[in-house]
């Protein structure tokens, strides 16, 4: 089975994290005994390139993977109008959510992105929530299907009881640091507020993006006690899976959202979760893995950080590691390939 990834984003040197879940995808894929090409850009002379530099190997697809409905979608159309090569749509992009629009109804490019949807044999969104968005604005498709992230196997490897007697608890924050998009001041805000009434907790807040230096300054203004805060700058994946098994709570309290890995990868490790009820989220996290609250209260989140450093060791981590299961690379891999199948 030969199959193309086509898509915008993908891991490279200048970004290491940039669509870090599509090659996840493209991992899970192989794992099934795939043979898998994979282009990537965000320009369509380019991935023109590409493709003919693929062709001049010989080498042809027997289904195309395409990610995300942008200009790759060209490219797929093309290849299923000359050589009769079907595709499906994985799709990730949160410009379809009201939060975050930045679909132009009727706009020329979002006809095109129409064509492209309704060309393909399968539509594959990360969340019901993102399908249903996509359908509100009036993408159809031959058939809707929703597909999971994918976490690391080695998330699963170690899969101790957490120490609940940790104290201080610790809390866990993990994001790409793009303020509108996660809330990172959201929640530096609530633990300002927490750490007027106790301290004894502290938040480990990983990663780094264009509102990094901005959120550490902003950070540096509420004054919270010292001790408190922990900034790790950006970690790779292996060393992330380390700080969850070190933690207590993950909490993430973004404005908007589809289905978010680092989510995913807390239910892996059995780890509670203090999120904002947005996008797929809910779909996620239920009563016996966490807590959800309004997206932008303060308020709540507070609250609800509150109430789990009381409460996270009532939370069974062999429970929460049982909701983790459905986004193992085996799993997610043998999704994929039925639907491949299907097609070939």
């Amino acid at each position: 089975m030969r199959i193309l990834f086509l898509t915008p984003w993908y891991p490279s040197e200048k970004d290491a994290m940039l669509g870090l879940f599509v090659q996840k995808h493209v991992e899970a894929v192989r794992a099934q005994g795939a043979d898998v090409q994979v282009i990537h850009s965000q320009g369509w002379l380019e991935t023109w390139r590409q493709w003919k530099a693929v062709q001049r190997t010989g080498w042809m697809p027997d289904a195309v993977q395409l990610n995300v409905i942008q200009k790759q979608g060209l490219l797929a159309l093309w290849l299923k109008k000359r050589y009769g090569i079907p595709y499906v749509i994985i799709e990730h992009w949160t410009g379809y959510l009201p939060e975050n629009m930045s679909v132009k109804p009727d706009g020329w490019h979002t006809r095109f992105m129409k064509r492209i949807c309704r060309e393909a044999e399968v539509v594959m969104p990360v969340s019901e929530h993102l399908g249903k968005a996509m359908q509100a604005l009036g993408f159809e498709a031959k058939r809707w299907k929703k597909i999971d992230n994918v976490v690391d196997d080695f998330f699963f490897a170690n899969q101790t009881t957490p120490n609940n007697q940790n104290t201080p608890t610790t809390l866990l924050h993990v994001s790409c640091y793009d303020e509108p998009h996660k809330n990172v001041k959201g929640l530096l805000r609530a633990a300002k507020m927490l750490s007027s009434k106790r301290q004894d907790w502290r938040l480990v807040l990983v990663g780094t993006g264009i509102d990094y230096e901005e959120v550490r300054a902003y950070a540096a203004s509420l004054e919270i006690p010292d001790g408190l805060l922990e900034w790790t700058g950006e970690l790779t994946p292996r060393e992330v899976a380390e700080q969850m098994d070190r933690a207590d709570v993950f909490v993430l309290p973004s404005n908007y959202e589809n289905a978010p890995v680092v989510i995913s990868e807390s239910l892996v490790k059995g780890l509670p979760v203090v999120a904002t009820r947005v996008g797929g989220i809910p779909e996620m996290v239920n009563d016996e893995c966490g807590i959800l609250v309004t997206p932008g209260n303060d308020n709540e989140l507070a609250e609800a950080i509150e109430l789990m450093i009381d409460r996270h060791p009532e939370y069974k981590a062999q429970t929460i590691r049982k909701y983790g299961r459905q986004y193992s690379v085996a799993t997610v891999g043998k999704a994929l390939k039925n639907i491949y199948n299907t097609l070939i």
